[in-house]
């Protein structure tokens, strides 16, 4: 064993300071007279990471040990947001740093807003699978991140006369220094083809896959600091390339785009995040993706447990897989085909292998996010997987059977093929058939889940069912993005908080002190200040911090219902128009999210949006009492400005839909109040922090079914609501859009047609309880207690929590024991 040298691991203010120097000129190639503020970030990147490697280096040695269970989280997303401040939060070296950059000279936050975003993810699944990676580290759980290292992210959003603009988000365009090349670690990936069966030299029958084209998959990690914990996990992500990417004899021969067509069907693979699935050749894509990243991961795993010197009869006690959504479900089928067709291990015992070693995380009970692929589409590309499922689907239908042999109905519904129209491979079905354990991601979710969508399964397996609330990170979503509001806390209570949830009860006491709600609401005040600012920069609105600032942002979906809120705000732009005199409060109503490329409502609910604020905003008669912003481009980095300004959390889908959400948990724990229905993580937040300190409306599930059944009328609503159907024929006669009334039609034309989110159901109660919002505001010395009230309650809402409770019930993992001694890497799990 050997320390590592004291420029590398040094952490003082002159230590530092002379690593960013020695980066600046051995990497970056600058002297500092004509380094750019890139330059330098870059530097003081590699400075930053250099001090994580440390950590890498003791992680790896301790992951030698056999009986040591590591976690391989399998996930299509990780929205990790910038990597310098939470590494340096993590590290415990921020103030050391600011020294350090003091003393060159530089801003440090200029520095800070040099890195790119990386383009992992979209929204609140990429993003809980950072927290969960950041948690891991944190309790010192062995783990391994697997995913696609995309080189064009989602996109990043415009907006411009209106209408969200997708632009290409070039998030590597300057590099990446937080990322390591493992050219030596790289798999070789099927596509295609079909399937021959031969005998071994024991005489067994067995499947041979011939591809129509192999692309290879390389290694790239990101390293995952944990806080102050000595433990550094890693993302590994996966580009794809050609085997051979220049073909010669086919350039020589003229056929120039023969000779690259091989490199370019291989780069498309790692392309871009979320390819339009609209076409048939965006569904082939996605699917090619998918399995793609998790066959790469899962031969890593393969790979990793045999260096350990084990056998794959024990590969279940080495790794615990969990699969974050349907989207790594294809791994079930993977790994019996590692096990089986590569490794040559029989079916019985690959099979419990697979099963103790899966876990599955459902994230939706919205039909059209339960992938499944249509047949032929998935035979082209998954030949030896398709036989596969058939024979898992074959086996467990014949245990359904035997419980329920004349239920035919029951058979059809469980099977692992929906056989109406061109038949379809039902991944939800398959990833719960392939693992041991089954959970939601919030209390309703999950037991919605064994009541409705997995509620055969839940019938067959009741023991494989169970609940993980969802947790979001108080490092970045507290320390990092409201470090006064950190401070405050830390004053009172210490900052224990911040790794033991449950500190935060501490807190309770000191919400009946009227000097501390006091300086509570000058953190409030400046974080209002600074987001009124960053939004006259980005959309040149002026708002008035302070107003209430009532914020709802979030992926533009029709059941998170933004079209409730921009009725709402309509409402009451009408009120101050028929009496200009009124005394209302004042309110900014603050909007974000990204509407997905192919989705023509929630593009159009932008467009309505930004619509409204035009009249509003530029409304003399309004006079700065409502302003209604909406902020493009919402990912982490400008939610790390959002979610601490906000007084005001909508919470406001229609109960039932969402699975848990993660920005209600974000938007508490930096003391805003909520006003939601009872749905997802909502119920859960508001047992916790008490039903005073929740603004509760609307339709519970019940009561959505019930009426849903009885034959939902929303014509109704609109006819016996003056008020509701003021709002709705000002959308449709084109008060908000010049007087054109196509713009809108097509939302108007759902509202009242269908409505199938029941916004119209939901309008009036949604618009009382605004009201009683607006006048608990008014007494702001009330407020500010249900405030800290709310942030002294939501320790259960930490994903450290959430992790924990993965490790005990479902991964059987325990976190490793600290050791003072670095040692060398080994290629066991390089």
């Amino acid at each position: 064993m050997r320390e590592m040298p004291a420029e590398i691991t040094g952490t003082s203010p002159a230590e530092l300071k002379q690593a960013i120097l020695d980066h600046l000129y051995y990497i970056q190639g600058r002297v500092p007279e004509l380094a750019t503020p890139t330059d330098w970030y870059m530097a003081l990147a590699y400075t930053v990471r250099d001090r994580m490697m440390n950590h890498w280096i003791n992680s790896i040695h301790r992951m030698r040990d056999q009986t040591i269970k590591l976690v391989g989280y399998l996930s299509a997303e990780f929205l990790l947001g910038p990597h310098l401040g939470n590494n340096l939060l993590n590290l415990g070296i921020t103030a050391q740093a600011k020294q350090a950059v003091a003393e060159l000279g530089l801003d440090y936050n200029l520095l800070l807003r040099q890195e790119e975003e990386p383009g992992l993810g979209n929204g609140g699944l990429g993003r809980l699978a950072a927290c969960y990676l950041d948690s891991m580290a944190t309790l010192r759980i062995p783990a391994l991140g697997y995913g696609i290292r995309y080189e064009f992210g989602l996109f990043d959003q415009e907006i411009r006369d209106g209408w969200q603009v997708e632009k290409t988000d070039n998030w590597l365009n300057n590099g990446n220094p937080w990322e390591i090349c493992r050219t030596e670690i790289s798999f070789l990936v099927n596509d295609g083809g079909y399937t021959q069966q031969y005998q071994d030299e024991q005489g067994r029958l067995r499947v041979r896959w011939v591809p129509s084209r192999v692309v290879k998959g390389v290694a790239y990690d990101t390293l995952i600091c944990g806080y102050r914990s000595g433990m550094t996990n890693f993302l590994r992500l996966w580009r794809s390339e050609a085997v051979e990417s220049f073909d010669f004899q086919a350039f020589n021969a003229g056929d120039y785009y023969e000779a690259v067509e091989q490199k370019v069907f291989s780069e498309n693979i790692s392309k871009v995040l979320y390819p339009n699935d609209e076409p048939e050749a965006g569904k082939k894509l996605r699917l090619t993706q998918q399995y793609f990243f998790t066959s790469c991961s899962l031969q890593d795993m393969v790979r990793i447990h045999l260096l350990r010197g084990k056998s794959l009869d024990t590969f279940d006690e080495s790794f615990a897989v969990q699969l974050n959504d349907t989207h790594p479900s294809i791994a079930v089928a993977e790994l019996i085909r590692l096990l089986v067709d590569e490794h040559l291990m029989d079916w019985d015992k690959a099979w419990a292998i697979t099963q103790k070693t899966l876990g599955y995380t459902n994230h939706t009970l919205l039909p059209e996010a339960l992938e499944k692929w249509p047949l032929p589409l998935f035979a082209s590309v998954l030949p030896r997987h398709l036989e596969i499922i058939y024979e898992i689907n074959r086996r467990f239908l014949d245990v359904v059977r035997a419980k329920h042999p004349d239920d035919t109905a029951r058979i059809a519904r469980m099977s692992l093929i929906d056989e109406h129209d061109q038949k379809y491979v039902r991944m939800a079905n398959l990833a719960t058939v392939g693992s041991h354990a089954v959970n939601g991601v919030a209390k309703l979710h999950s037991e919605l889940l064994k009541k409705t969508t997995l509620h055969d399964f839940y019938e067959l397996w009741p023991d494989k069912f169970l609940n993980v609330t969802n947790g979001v990170t108080p490092r970045r979503w507290m320390a990092l993005s409201n470090p006064e509001l950190a401070q405050l806390i830390d004053s009172k209570i210490g900052n224990q908080w911040l790794t033991n949830e449950n500190e935060l009860r501490a807190l309770e006491p000191f919400a009946d002190n009227a000097a501390f709600r006091n300086d509570w609401r000058t953190v409030k005040q400046t974080r209002k200040t600074e987001l009124a600012a960053l939004i006259k920069e980005r959309t040149g609105i002026v708002v008035d911090p302070s107003s209430m600032f009532d914020m709802q942002v979030k992926r533009i979906h029709e059941y998170k219902r933004q079209l409730l809120n921009i009725l709402h705000v309509i409402s009451l732009y009408n009120q101050v128009k028929k009496n200009p005199a009124i005394d209302i409060t004042p309110r900014t109503v603050i909007f974000g999210g990204k509407a997905a490329p192919g989705y023509f409502m929630a593009k159009r609910i932008i467009k309505l949006i930004t619509s409204v604020a035009d009249v509003v905003n530029n409304d003399a008669d309004v006079k700065g009492r409502l302003k209604v912003v909406f902020f493009p481009d919402f990912n982490v980095t400008n939610g790390q400005g959002v979610y601490p300004a906000a007084d005001l959390s909508e919470q406001i889908s229609t109960a039932g839909k969402e699975a848990s959400g993660t920005g209600n948990m974000k938007f508490s724990m930096n003391g805003a109040l909520t006003i939601g229905t009872l749905d997802g993580a909502n119920i859960e937040i508001r047992d916790a922090v008490g039903a005073d300190n929740f603004f509760l409306f609307g339709l519970t599930i019940e009561q959505v079914v019930q009426l849903r059944s009885s034959g939902y009328n929303p014509r109704l609503y609109y006819q016996h609501d003056p008020e509701l159907c003021e709002v709705i024929d000002q959308i449709s006669s084109g008060t908000f859009s010049n007087g054109d009334s196509a713009l809108f039609k097509p939302i108007v034309d759902s509202l009242l047609g269908d409505d199938q989110y029941l916004v119209l159901a939901d309008y009036e109660a949604y618009v009382e309880c605004q009201h009683k919002v607006s006048q608990a505001y008014r007494d702001q010395e009330q407020w500010t207690k249900m405030c800290i009230l709310n942030v002294a309650r939501m320790g259960y809402f930490s994903s450290d929590r959430s992790i924990r409770e993965y490790a005990s019930e479902i991964w059987s993992v325990k976190p490793m024991a600290r050791e003072q001694k670095s040692a060398p890497a080994t290629a066991a799990v390089k």
